[in-house]
């Protein structure tokens, strides 16, 4: 598993219907598997499981994800979902 692949780390769908869109990884199944969320159709209720050969990693990483999971503190959709759109990386000019 690669060091890039971790919670909290914002990533891009490159494959399936979710294609292009921006994720939170929320947990690590395995070398294979995340568990990915967006706050708003694929909620912390319901996250979808995507293979890690499907997502394309960028540098940008919600510190307030890590330090909530680490307290044991609940995170929030409305956290996650404003992280998203405020760090957009596919939104168009």
């Amino acid at each position: 598993m690669d060091k890039e692949c971790q919670i909290g780390r914002l990533v891009l769908s490159k494959a399936g219907r979710d294609k292009d869109n921006s994720f939170i990884i929320i947990d690590i199944l395995d070398e294979n598997y995340v568990y990915i969320c967006d706050g708003d159709i694929h909620t912390l209720d319901k996250p979808k499981k995507k293979k890690i050969k499907h997502l394309i990693f960028t540098n940008i990483i919600c510190e307030d994800i890590i330090n909530l999971k680490a307290t044991g503190n609940n995170i929030k959709n409305s956290v996650i979902k404003r992280f998203i759109q405020s760090h957009q990386v596919n939104k168009e000019v």
